[in-house]
């Protein structure tokens, strides 16, 4: 599990002209949706969601955005090409319903999607928001109607589905269905404001958070949250609403590498 296992690729997918998922052989066991690999290219390590959970076929699947060195390194690969995996890692979602809202932004919508399909196979009702910039960077939009989930997309330009955040279709939602339950992943600003919502309404919520990590399994330190001592590769990613209360930096802040905070 702490030790890189270097698997070979087995499909990649175009998702969108700036996301690509990776699909490789391995047997599932463990992971769940929310989780996390630390994916090693033979220079570097960085924590990626997993968007694929397929217990069927034991395969898993990583998406990844080509924004810096890594990911382009890695958007460079082939089926057939070699990656280290070491995983899983972090505290996934809880499935909890019958009826639930998940809400996803970017590619944020990778666990999402991973949610979506685990809580139909296990007979949950699930309504999805997929937010985006523009059209073409919606996400996984055949692999949720395949599950029988309602859709709802927005993009920021109106270029498909409501034109505007992924919030305020998701406050259009909560106003039309009662939910027993609200997951969510993207960035942090819509999920504070996420947040705020179901507080004011009361329903449970779970969330997704990104912090820089280097270990990923709690031994570093680097991704820790206020003074609290949490860790959000091991008491986290996935986050209860309640829990948020307690983290006064979510929404506001995050640290790089060196430790020094960035507003968010």
């Amino acid at each position: 599990m702490h030790v890189p296992k270097i698997v070979e690729i087995k499909r990649v997918v175009k998702e969108s002209p700036t996301v690509k998922t990776f699909i490789f052989d391995w047997e599932v066991h463990e992971e769940v949706p929310g989780n996390f690999m630390m994916v090693w290219n033979f220079k570097d390590e960085k924590p990626m969601s997993i968007s694929l959970i397929d217990p069927v076929n034991n395969e898993i699947g990583i998406s990844i955005r080509g924004v810096g060195e890594f990911t382009n390194q890695v958007h460079d690969l082939k089926e057939g090409d070699l990656l280290g995996l070491r995983g899983p890692y972090g505290r996934g979602f809880h499935m909890a319903g019958p009826k639930i809202l998940a809400v996803g932004g970017g590619v944020g919508m990778a666990p999402i999607v991973a949610f979506t399909e685990e809580a139909s196979r296990r007979g949950f009702s699930v309504d999805v928001v997929s937010a985006a910039g523009t059209a073409n960077e919606l996400l996984f939009v055949e692999r949720i109607k395949k599950t029988g989930s309602k859709l709802l997309t927005c993009t920021d330009d109106g270029s498909h589905g409501f034109c505007g955040f992924g919030t305020e279709l998701a406050d259009i939602a909560l106003s039309e269905t009662n939910y027993d339950m609200v997951v969510a992943c993207g960035p942090e600003v819509m999920m504070k404001k996420l947040y705020s919502t179901v507080l004011e309404l009361d329903i449970p919520a779970q969330f997704s958070l990104e912090r820089y990590m280097k270990c990923g399994m709690g031994l570093c330190g680097q991704c820790c949250v206020d003074d609290l001592g949490w860790r959000v590769c091991v008491e986290g990613p996935v986050f209860w609403s309640d829990e948020l209360k307690m983290i006064s930096e979510f929404g506001k802040y995050k640290r790089d590498a060196s430790g020094v905070k960035h507003n968010i």
